[in-house]
């Protein structure tokens, strides 16, 4: 049986198109062969994991949330009991 095939296009960043020439350079895997394997793992994750656990991997701020997360990690709030409770343990 011969699977179907069809072709897509995605822009990537040139440090992912350097890691996975690197890898299939190293490795002689076809890139075809990576990327289907790696949409195939990923959805496959996405699949079995409750979406409410899933992190996406890029979180967008309004500028004001942003400015507000910016002053929390330059100056933290101290510690709360509970928190150092957490840390002791």
């Amino acid at each position: 049986m011969t699977a179907s095939k069809t072709q897509i296009s995605a822009n990537i960043s040139i440090e992912t198109k350097e890691r996975m020439e690197a890898y299939t350079k190293a490795f002689g895997v076809k890139k075809s062969h990576l990327i289907e394997s790696a949409i195939l793992h990923h959805l496959g994750f996405l699949e079995e994991l409750p979406a409410d656990i899933l992190i996406p991997p890029v979180v967008k701020l309004s500028k004001d949330a942003g400015q507000r997360l910016l002053e929390r990690i330059e100056k933290p709030s101290a510690p709360t009991d509970a928190m150092k409770a957490l840390f002791d343990d």
